[in-house]
C-alpha cells in the first residue's frame, strides 16, 4: 500500500530550499518545441489556458544538445522573475542539470519538477524537490509481455547512442533483452544515427528501409520499438505497412506517432480529441486488417504529467499542500484524474537499493487496437 504523506530526505529539501507557501505565484513550464515534441508542447499550453498569467510557458532550443548556453539563459530568466514559484521541466533533456545548477545559486525558493528526465536519475533527485517518470524498467518487463501478447516472436530495438549513454535507457533495452529470451522471443538490437538536429532526414529514411527489411527476414509476428521521439510517426507508417507489431511509443500515448503516421485529423483544444483519435486509430487499423496489431498506453504520459506537476505546483504555491512533504495521493489522483485509468506510481530505487521518495516512476495497463 502506497504511503500518502512521504518526508522528504534528499538535499532538495535541506533546509536552504524549503519552499514557502505563499498566497500567490506563478509556475514556469519549459518543454520542447512543437518540432521536437508536440504533446508536451501543447500540454503546457493547455495549463496557459486554464491559468492565464499564473502560468509561463517557454521552449528549449530545437537542438538543446548544441545550446546548453541558451538552456542557462532560458532559466536564468526565469529565476529572475519573483514570482514564478515553481519550474516545471518537461521534459528535462541533457543540459537540464546545469541551468538548474544555475538557478539555485540565486533561487532557492522555487519548488522544482524535472518530468521525463535524460539525465543521470540519481543526480536529478538530488536538483528536484519532485521527479516524475515513466518507469523505463518495469517498462521493461511490461513491453515484450505486451508483445508476446500480441504475436511476436522477433523484437526489434532501435535507439542511438546518446540514448544507450543514459543509464535507464540502456538498463531497459537489457532487460527487454532479458525478458525476451526468458519468454522465447529473439531480440535484436539496431542502432541508428541520432535523430536530432541534421541527423533526422537521414534518421527517418533508414527507418523507412529497415522495417521491411526485418519483416521479409523474419515475419510480419516482428513487433518494433524505438527510443526516439521523432522516429514514432515513420516507424508506424513502416510498420503498419509491413503488417508488422507496434506494442508501443517510446512516450506512451494515443497521439504519439499515431495523428501523424495514420493521417488522423487531430484538435487538441477539442475537450473529446482524445477519444476521437483513439477511435480514429482503431477504425484505421481495423480496416487494414491489423486489429490486435497496435498497442500503446490509454493517456498520453507527458500531457498527463504536465498536468498534474502544475495542478500539484499550485496547490503548493496556494498553502494548500506542504512543500516539505510528498503527498502522493493528491499527486496520483491528478495524474488518474487526466488519465482516466489507475495510474500506478512507485518511488524511483537506484542500483544500489537506495529509495528516492521524491522521484516517482509511473506505468499504467496498455490500449490495445
Amino acid at each position: 500500500m502506497e504511503k500518502a504523506d512521504i518526508t522528504l530526505t534528499t538535499p532538495a529539501f535541506a533546509d536552504g530550499l524549503r519552499i514557502p507557501p505563499v498566497a500567490k505565484g506563478k509556475v514556469a513550464i519549459i518543454t520542447n518545441t512543437v518540432a521536437v515534441a508536440e504533446e508536451k508542447y501543447r500540454s503546457a499550453q493547455e495549463m496557459v489556458v486554464k491559468y492565464g498569467e499564473r502560468v509561463i510557458h517557454v521552449t528549449w532550443p530545437n537542438n538543446f544538445l548544441a545550446e546548453r548556453d541558451q538552456m542557462v539563459k532560458i532559466v536564468e530568466k526565469i529565476a529572475a522573475d519573483p514570482d514564478v514559484k515553481a519550474l516545471i521541466l518537461n521534459q528535462g533533456v541533457a543540459g537540464t542539470n546545469a541551468a538548474i545548477d544555475k538557478l539555485l545559486e540565486t533561487r532557492k525558493d522555487i519548488f522544482i519538477i524535472y518530468c521525463n528526465p535524460h539525465e543521470d536519475l540519481n543526480e536529478v533527485a538530488e536538483r528536484a524537490h519532485l521527479v516524475l517518470a515513466f518507469d523505463e524498467l518495469r517498462v521493461g518487463n511490461m513491453l515484450p509481455v505486451q508483445a508476446k501478447r500480441m504475436g511476436a516472436n522477433v523484437f526489434v530495438h532501435y535507439s542511438c547512442q546518446r540514448h544507450m549513454a543514459m543509464s535507464s535507457l540502456s538498463q531497459r533495452r537489457g532487460l527487454m533483452r532479458q525478458k525476451c529470451i526468458e519468454m522465447g522471443i529473439e531480440f535484436v538490437s539496431t542502432m541508428t544515427l541520432d535523430p536530432i538536429g541534421p541527423g533526422l532526414p537521414v534518421a527517418y529514411r533508414f527507418i523507412m528501409e529497415d522495417v521491411p527489411k526485418m519483416v521479409e527476414k523474419y515475419g510480419k509476428d516482428t513487433a518494433f520499438f524505438s527510443s526516439n521521439c521523432s522516429m514514432q510517426a515513420p516507424l508506424i507508417k513502416a510498420i503498419m505497412d509491413a503488417g508488422a507489431i507496434f506494442p508501443q511509443p517510446c512516450c506512451p500515448s494515443p497521439y504519439h506517432g499515431f495523428v501523424t503516421a495514420l493521417g488522423i485529423e487531430s484538435n487538441m483544444e477539442n475537450p473529446n480529441n482524445l477519444q476521437h483519435v483513439i477511435d480514429e486509430t482503431r477504425k484505421i487499423l481495423k480496416e487494414k486488417k491489423l486489429a490486435g496489431r497496435f498497442s500503446t498506453w490509454p493517456a498520453p504520459i507527458s500531457m498527463m504529467f504536465t498536468f498534474g506537476s502544475t495542478e500539484y505546483a499550485m496547490k503548493i504555491i496556494n498553502g494548500e499542500v506542504s512543500a516539505d512533504k510528498l503527498d502522493t495521493e493528491v499527486l496520483k489522483k491528478f495524474l488518474s484524474e487526466y488519465a482516466k485509468v489507475e495510474v500506478s506510481v512507485m518511488p524511483h530505487i537506484d542500483e544500489k537499493g537506495k529509495e528516492y521518495p521524491n522521484f516517482l516512476m509511473t506505468t499504467m495497463e496498455y490500449l490495445t487496437y
